[in-house]
């Protein structure tokens, strides 16, 4: 096994997994992510209109689901989770791109964003 810690942890004005949009290019806001303690170093080379990989930790997600219908349609067959971008799966990572809008000391802003309120981040990564 192995530990998984977060480097920062999302800041946005989603709060309700219910009314979030599934994916950024669906209306989702702008959010800040504020880097932890120790790691603001590690930005350095990160500017405005760069492309990112935001990894998230999606840690209100179910981890026993194997079987979904795409996006919550019953009217969609059924498929394997890992077929779907669905946020409940055996390590709920969530994948997201984002443009840098802004960076602040140890805090990003980037969006859009569908990750709610306290998402833990686990990693950044450049678009190449």
């Amino acid at each position: 096994m192995f530990d998984l810690h977060p480097i920062g942890f999302v800041r946005s004005t989603l709060t309700d997994l219910a009314t979030a949009p599934r994916q950024g290019d669906e209306g989702a806001p702008d959010a800040w992510i504020d880097v932890a303690t120790g790691l603001g170093d590690a930005l350095q080379g990160i500017a405005p209109g760069d492309a990112l990989i935001v990894i998230t930790w999606f840690h209100r997600a179910r981890r026993d689901v194997l079987l979904t219908h795409p996006r919550n349609d019953p009217r969609n067959p059924l498929i394997g989770i890992f077929a779907t971008r669905s946020p409940e799966r055996p390590n709920p990572l969530g994948l997201h791109v984002v443009t840098v809008r802004e960076v602040r000391g140890a805090a990003l802003l980037v969006g859009p964003l569908e990750a709610i309120d306290g998402t833990p981040v686990v990693d950044l990564k450049p678009v190449l």
